[in-house]
């Protein structure tokens, strides 16, 4: 008897480890670029995109310390949302550290005219060889445990509704375009939505103002989210009126810079969407009024790039669907639930 008791308190004890485990999220700082680790339920890995190229490795040094607090001993997807040097610059130095399974992208570079993009086109070539995926809308990107469905890759958008989405978009007959890109490879960005039960993350790389509007007009093609990392670092040429008030996020997580992303003009579209409750951010715009950005607890690094710690931020979310974002420079965190 005391044995079978034995054993049903350990098969107890490890369902209770197993249903505490959570999806986690961690936003890298990179100064203005973009690295996003996803680390799911089962342990395996998504890194969206590998932040800048410095002399001394400065962001392939933080991916890699961020991996390492996640207990990871390899990268198993890199998806790299296109190919601009704050999205890819890391990922020579980053492979020599850690191990990268597969990789993911939109397909060839059309900026391949430009010296720099060229060479990080092709070192991206070079790494990936035999373990490449160019993805297109509606691909699903394999990790266990989650959901993960490309929502715009190439220029194009998924051409139905997600589960539950569809509904026309009034705000629509508002969209005032802008004029074409100057860095046309920002409108190939890999867009996706992972879900995990309940919780639904958006991720649209830096899609442009007019790129964002075939996800949500005439109709809202993607639906209610509830954690989203503003496009294109929070800057005013992504994040539309059209695309955040649709998506109506609970949460967005801004992953700026202090010269990059949050003018005002953006704080004002988040706060003026239907639901937001908070904005968390990856640093404190400098350039933008100290009281237009969110609440300094909610801020991961508030200096200048030289005196920057690289502080994360981090969202854990559990199996039914509440999650929590905290800032691990000050342990401050905030729990929220899914809609």
């Amino acid at each position: 008897m005391k044995r079978v008791l034995q054993s049903f308190l350990l098969l107890f004890a490890g369902g209770a480890l197993f249903a505490a485990q959570t999806l986690d999220i961690y936003w890298i700082d990179a100064e203005g670029g973009a690295s996003t680790l996803i680390v799911t339920p089962d342990g395996q890995s998504l890194l969206v995109d590998t932040a800048n190229r410095t002399p001394d490795d400065r962001d392939a040094k933080r991916i890699f310390a961020a991996a390492q607090k996640a207990g990871l001993k390899q990268i198993d997807i890199l998806l790299t949302t296109h190919f601009h040097g704050d999205h890819i610059g890391a990922m020579q130095a980053l492979a020599k550290m850690i191990p990268i399974k597969m990789y993911m992208d939109h397909g060839e570079s059309i900026e391949i005219s430009r010296p720099n993009v060229a060479t990080a086109y092709h070192a991206y070539e070079a790494l990936s060889e035999g373990k490449r995926k160019s993805l297109k809308a509606g691909d699903r990107i394999p990790l266990k445990g989650v959901d993960v469905e490309v929502v715009m890759s190439a220029g194009n958008a998924i051409t139905k509704p997600m589960k539950g989405a569809g509904a026309r978009n009034p705000g629509c007959s508002d969209f005032k375009a802008h004029g074409p890109d100057a860095d046309p490879d920002n409108d190939q960005s890999v867009g996706f939505v992972l879900r995990y039960g309940k919780f639904r993350f958006l991720d649209l790389g830096d899609l442009t103002w007019n790129y964002e509007q075939k996800l949500v007009c005439p109709a809202n093609l993607i639906g209610h989210i509830d954690l989203y990392q503003t496009t294109h670092h929070g800057l005013d040429r992504s994040n539309s009126p059209q695309i955040v008030w649709a998506i109506a996020p609970t949460v967005a997580v801004m992953n700026n810079g202090p010269r990059k992303g949050g003018p005002a003009s953006v704080f004002e579209t988040l706060r003026k969407s239907p639901g937001l409750q908070d904005i968390w951010q990856g640093h404190l715009a400098l350039g933008t009024p100290k009281e237009v950005n969110t609440a300094e607890s909610m801020i991961a690094n508030t200096e200048a790039t030289a005196e920057c710690q690289g502080n994360l931020l981090k969202a854990s979310v559990d199996s039914h669907g509440r999650f929590t974002v905290t800032n691990l420079r000050n342990g401050f965190s905030r729990t929220y639930d899914s809609k």
